[in-house]
């Protein structure tokens, strides 16, 4: 007879082996799933890195005609990754059929933004897609499916798919902005020489783009005497309030500098992370950056989709309540707020005409 300790054992390296009946597959949509992004993220999700390593999943691959060979050439390596998690593959460019039954959706497609392109430019864009997008979730999407936009820009986009698809429930729509709350970690990470596991609840305010609001006041860092806040260690303000907050802002640009190409590991990355943390729950005591519809919290004018400091459980997100902001965090915070209503004018605008 097995040992209590070499169950647990038992359970942490192969939980299916415990466990009476298998779990069904969670259908997963990658839209954009040719590009860069997409080819980086759909082994990580048939891995089990967002949804755990005892969830079969059934992944949907949408991507644009042009885009076909290469999308059939992403299932292909898939089926010759011989992923054991992984129970089947729909490669299509076909709205319909890719969003059909699936239960979570990462849009990471959209149009790029290119050389000279100012940012009513791409909201101009990416209406047509999301308003598109929005109808076939609505239509053929499981009850209760969670979306995460990724395609900038990826909070406007939400509110265009929000506005779109009335019978979705605006708390099943989310943006990403954990890749700058990952991008954040790392920053505190390599400034004081620790783990970035050690590192938790930076926020990230507002929108993804270069106003959001990298915030390490309410950070703390596990050290080997207690949990410290980050603040204390780095003992530096200027670098708290100036080169972390511009570091963190211009990370995506620098990557483009130094690779000639946007991020595309670390924004799959994150992705999975951000999905993982609200299916499966954040751990105690630890809050992550979101982008979610606002609710008035912190001041935040409502209708707006705004990164704000989470807890999840039982997939559930929960905005974190009652942190201290000061007048320099409520300034930052207020511009982030104020180029989102403005994108939200413009999109609005483009709507009616």
């Amino acid at each position: 007879m097995l040992s209590n300790s070499l169950l647990q054992r038992l359970a942490s390296w192969c939980p299916w082996l415990l466990r009476d009946e298998p779990k069904q597959p969670v259908k997963v949509l990658v839209t954009g799933a040719a590009g860069q992004i997409g080819y980086a993220i759909v082994p990580m999700i048939a891995r089990g890195l967002m949804l755990g390593p005892d969830q079969p999943v059934m992944l949907h691959m949408l991507d644009i005609p042009a885009m076909a060979d290469a999308l059939n050439g992403v299932r292909m390596e898939l089926v010759d990754a011989a992923l054991p998690l992984l129970r089947g593959v729909v490669a299509t460019s076909d709205e319909a059929e890719a969003f059909r039954g699936v239960n979570l959706a990462v849009l990471i497609g959209g149009w790029p933004r290119k050389e000279g392109m100012e940012r009513n430019d791409l909201i101009a864009k990416n209406i047509a897609i999301y308003k598109s997008q929005a109808s076939a979730l609505q239509q053929h999407a499981a009850p209760n499916c969670k979306v995460l936009v990724v395609a900038n820009p990826a909070n406007t986009n939400a509110l265009v798919l929000k506005e779109f698809a009335p019978s979705v429930p605006a708390k099943n729509i989310t943006c990403l902005t954990r890749l700058d709350h990952n991008r954040a970690l790392g920053q505190i990470a390599e400034k004081l020489g620790v783990h970035v596991g050690d590192v938790r609840n930076a926020v990230v305010w507002g929108n993804h783009s270069s106003t959001q609001f990298p915030d390490a006041s309410h950070a703390t860092v596990r050290t080997e005497h207690g949990e410290k806040p980050v603040r204390e260690l780095v003992a530096d303000e200027k670098w708290l309030r100036e080169e972390f907050v511009s570091i963190v802002q211009q990370r995506g640009a620098a990557v483009i500098k130094a690779r000639k190409q946007s991020s595309s590991l670390s924004a799959a990355s994150a992705a999975c992370d951000h999905m993982r943390d609200w299916i499966l729950g954040t751990p105690k005591g630890t809050w992550v950056s979101m982008g979610v519809y606002s609710d008035g919290s912190y001041g935040v004018p409502d209708g707006i989709f705004y990164s704000f400091p989470v807890t999840c459980e039982k997939g559930e997100w929960s905005i974190v309540q009652g942190l201290q902001i000061d007048d320099f965090a409520r300034s930052k915070m207020e511009l982030s707020a104020n180029e989102l209503d403005e994108e939200r004018s413009m999109a609005y605008e483009f709507v009616s005409t």
